[in-house]
């Protein structure tokens, strides 16, 4: 990508610009989750942002919903996290996944997820100063939107994109405007393809894609129905019915979108029949899967999809850069989707800033590929895993789709049964209950995101879990990690550790004894031209450490200091006062910003 990228300044880019029929800094191509988002973000760095999507409002069904404790930390620092809450479905509300015959019928087990774990809590409740919830898609849009409008961003609504081309000053891109019919050329520094799935943006620049895609046919169905009866004393975020038909197996995956009418299902045991179901034909599979003919179904609409397994090889060509379901598609199994997205967007919009401003160069932006397209192939293996893990509940409770009815009634009976063979049916049903726990409580997979790349400067030690890292949260200050979560304040304020580094600026975290580190930050700061605030954590600091959870697990001695980016994410770690602290800083930056001091 850096041969695409010039250090030409955004000045310049300016003068090229000049007379076309708009002028941006960024434009966003699509206003789903991740198209918003990078809006919000950019436009509070202060970047001019147009956002072009053809759809005339926010999504139509609840689609992605699961919002986790990551994502709420990113919501936190936009100052959007009391209006989802306001909007959203608690934690509690999401307690486990129910595995039943029915809603009114024999339930074959339960398992915890989503942070709700009696055992589990205290990594949630230490981890993070939010919690998890449960938002539809269809309500978080319209949050995000209006911040995005509010702060200046150009929402431009039923508007195609129909091409694109780049050179050393920019992207141009050409639209037609759905209302009018008028071909529009727009011009701008940079292009987000937040533009889903089947990304016009990234199909136009030929950006490659690994995996396989259509791995299977899926459909969602949006409905009403009052199950509180049956839901309100057991709640959950997850309802998997498991019925055992003439036909075969039949597996429906019922989703709470409000308690506790509001629903969605998934019936993929349908197969290629999905692509096909009418609205009448979902109406009797959700009865079926109910149990209960007096409770009254009402469709509210059909959403088919296809399960995928893909992510871009690159983020990035030149001044265009994928994200969200344009970078990554996957199976909604862990809740990762729309929490991803968000990410990305907060990886990318700081670095998109400070290139508008001519504050950093190519590999800045260069970063965002080597820290985000990690990410997003461990979120799409993981979902598909999962995805496929939840196919070994069936052979373990008796239900082998490969068997004839017979047999599988046979062995499917053995659950009840007081014998050696029944004995053994409820342990493998209980195994398989307890490895989805690798889908419903992945929290390592949800907040150990630890970045590798030239905005993170390597201080030569090896970053080691002691447990698994896919289940477990394991705090760390190794560069490139989150800034681990911890209480402090003063006499008039508690705040985390979190909410005093990032909002749009890089932060320089010191404890007792770095006032040498505090004295060197604004004269570096100066020479590269960008915010940096230093916050003092000690017993006479800018704040104390409340608990003394940052003294013990910071991972600096009270000499030491962290560089913290404006997304949270540690840039550098000193451990102990360095000779020349100004020389630090000012090496860290240059290689940061892929610059040198003026």
């Amino acid at each position: 990508m850096a041969e695409n990228l010039t250090r030409t300044s955004w000045s310049s880019a300016r003068q090229h610009i000049e007379g076309e029929a708009a002028e941006n800094d960024v434009i966003v191509v699509g206003s789903g989750p991740t198209g918003v988002a990078t809006a919000v973000m950019l436009a509070r760095h202060g970047v001019k942002v147009t956002v072009i999507t053809r759809e005339t409002w926010v999504a139509d069904s609840p689609r992605a919903h699961i919002t986790n404790q990551r994502t709420m930390e990113v919501l936190r620092a936009l100052g959007l996290d009391d209006a989802v809450q306001q909007q959203a479905s608690p934690r509690g509300t999401m307690a486990s996944q129910i595995v039943a015959t029915g809603f009114n019928g024999t339930e074959l087990g339960r398992a915890w997820s989503w942070g709700n774990n009696p055992s589990r809590q205290s990594e949630y409740l230490t981890a993070s100063p939010v919690e998890g919830c449960d938002i539809p898609q269809n309500r978080l849009e319209p949050i995000l939107l209006g911040e995005a409008a509010r702060l200046g961003a150009r929402i431009r609504f039923q508007t195609s994109f129909t091409g694109i081309e780049q050179d050393a000053d920019g992207v141009t891109v050409h639209v037609v405007d759905g209302v009018t019919g008028r071909a529009e050329t727009l011009r701008a520094a940079y292009l987000v393809a937040a533009d889903g799935g089947q990304s016009p943006v990234a199909t136009a620049l030929g950006f490659e894609y690994v995996g396989e895609s259509g791995l299977a046919n899926a459909l969602n169905i949006s409905f009403e129905a009052d199950l509180s009866r049956y839901v309100a004393h057991r709640p959950g975020s997850l309802y998997e019915i498991i019925q055992n038909r003439p036909e075969g197996p039949a597996r429906a995956m019922i989703r709470m979108v409000r308690p506790w009418h509001e629903w969605s299902a998934s019936l993929v045991y349908l197969g290629e029949r999905n692509s096909r179901l009418t609205a009448e034909e979902a109406a009797d599979e959700i009865r079926r899967a109910i149990g209960d003919d007096t409770v009254e179904v009402t469709i509210k609409g059909l959403y088919p999809w296809r399960i995928n397994r893909v992510v871009a090889a690159e983020y990035g060509k030149g001044r265009v850069f994928v994200a969200g379901d344009a970078a990554h598609r996957h199976p909604p199994t862990n809740g990762l989707g729309a929490n991803t997205c968000i990410q990305d967007a907060f990886n990318l919009s700081w670095k998109l800033a400070l290139a508008v401003k001519d504050l950093a160069g190519p590999g800045l932006l260069e970063s965002y590929s080597a820290e985000r397209q990690p990410i997003g192939a461990q979120v799409v293996n993981r979902a598909v895993d999962s995805w496929v893990l939840g196919a070994d509940l069936l052979p373990a409770i008796g239900l082998d789709p490969s068997l004839p009815l017979e047999e599988r009634s046979a062995t499917f009976a053995e659950l009840g049964e007081e014998s050696d063979a029944g004995a053994e049916r409820r342990r493998r049903l209980r195994e398989a209950l307890d490895e989805e726990s690798y889908i419903f409580e992945a929290h390592g997979v949800e907040m150990n995101h630890v970045y590798t790349s030239s905005a993170v400067v390597d201080d030569g030690t090896e970053l080691t879990y002691e447990r698994d890292a896919q289940l477990y949260i394991q705090p760390t200050s190794h560069p490139g990690a989150r800034i681990l979560h911890a209480w402090v304040g003063d006499a008039t304020h508690t705040v985390s550790t979190l909410d005093i580094t990032g909002n749009e600026r890089f932060t320089l975290v010191t404890r007792d004894r770095g006032q040498a580190w505090a004295d060197a930050a604004p004269t570096v700061a100066a020479e590269f031209g960008i915010d940096l605030v230093v916050v003092r954590i000690g017993h006479v600091g800018d704040v104390q450490d409340l608990y003394g959870d940052f003294g013990r697990r910071g991972g600096i001695d009270e000499d030491g200091c962290l560089l913290v980016r404006p997304d949270h994410h540690i840039a550098l770690r000193q451990t102990h006062r360095a000779e020349d602290p100004g020389a630090v800083l000012r090496a860290a930056f240059a290689q940061i910003l892929d610059r040198q001091a003026s």
